[in-house]
C-alpha cells in the first residue's frame, strides 16, 4: 500500500506521529462492555474459528452474535445454509474514530436490532478491512461476499473507482475495481467483492477489503452498513 495522506489541508495527519508517516488504522471495536453504565460499548469479536451451533429459528429470523452492532447470523430458509453479516463496527476503517472524517449514526436494521453504520464525511484515504473464518460457513457451497453501502448527497470524489478484494485462506486472491460514480443514491446497494466454494483447502480466515487512496481525491457521502456473506443463488458447482 502507499503512504497514507493526511486528512487536512496541511497534508499532516492530525495528532498522529508514526514511522513512515502511515496512519494507525483505527478500529471501531472496543474491548469493554459499558452498556450497564448506559454508555455505548462493544463486545469483543467472538472466536470465529468455532462453528456456530445449530439454531432453531422461525421464519428465517436472524440470530445476533456478540452484540447488536458487530455480527448477525441466520440460516437461509430455502436451503438451510449459514449466512452472516459483519456490521460496520466489526470492520477496521482507517480514521474511523476521528469525528472529522467519519460519523456513526445508529439505524434500525430490523424490528429488534439497531446497528451503527459508518458515514464518510471527508477523506482522501479510504481503507476498510474485515476478517472472517470460513469454518463458520456451510461446506461444499458456493458463497458470495459483498459490501452493503449507500451513497447520500452531497456525495463527491468518486471519479476514481474503488478497489474490492477478497483474500482466501489458501492464498487465492480475487480483486477488481468498481465505479461508484453512477451508482444510485439514497438506497442500499451491493458491491460484490468475490465468490468462492467452501472446500477443505479454504478453511481459515479470509480477508475482505475496500480501498482507494492512490487517486488523492477527497471523498464524501459513502455509508457502510457492513459485509454480507451468503450462499450464491442458483449455483451448484465451483
Amino acid at each position: 500500500m502507499g503512504q497514507v495522506p493526511s486528512q487536512n489541508e496541511d497534508a499532516k495527519p492530525k495528532a498522529v506521529e508514526q514511522e513512515q508517516n502511515k496512519p494507525l488504522p483505527t478500529t471501531s471495536k472496543t474491548t469493554e462492555v459499558k452498556e450497564k453504565e448506559g454508555k455505548t460499548g462493544q463486545v469483543p469479536s467472538q472466536n470465529k474459528d468455532a462453528k456456530p451451533k445449530p439454531v432453531k429459528q422461525e421464519q428465517n429470523k436472524p440470530v445476533l452474535i456478540a452484540s447488536k452492532t458487530t455480527e448477525k447470523y441466520w440460516i437461509e430458509k430455502e436451503t438451510g445454509l449459514n449466512c452472516f453479516m459483519l456490521y460496520a463496527r466489526d470492520l477496521l476503517i482507517t480514521w474511523a474514530e476521528d469525528k472529522s472524517y467519519w460519523h456513526w449514526p445508529c439505524l434500525n436494521d430490523t424490528s429488534e436490532v439497531n446497528v451503527d453504520v459508518a458515514e464518510l464525511l471527508n477523506v482522501c484515504w479510504l481503507e476498510v478491512h474485515g476478517k472472517f473464518s470460513t469454518s463458520n460457513l456451510s461446506p461444499n457451497t458456493m458463497y458470495e461476499v459483498l459490501f452493503l453501502v449507500k451513497l447520500i448527497d452531497p456525495a463527491y470524489g468518486w471519479e476514481v473507482p474503488v478497489n474490492l478484494r477478497l483474500m482466501l485462506p489458501n492464498g487465492e486472491t480475487k480483486e477488481h475495481k468498481e465505479s461508484l460514480l453512477t451508482k444510485p443514491r439514497a438506497q442500499w446497494i451491493e458491491l460484490q467483492v468475490g465468490e468462492f466454494y467452501t472446500s477443505p483447502d479454504k478453511l481459515g480466515d479470509m480477508e475482505i477489503s475496500m480501498f482507494e487512496y492512490e487517486g488523492g481525491t477527497w471523498k464524501k457521502g459513502l455509508v457502510i452498513k457492513g459485509v454480507v456473506i451468503r450462499p450464491k443463488k442458483h449455483s451448484s458447482s465451483k
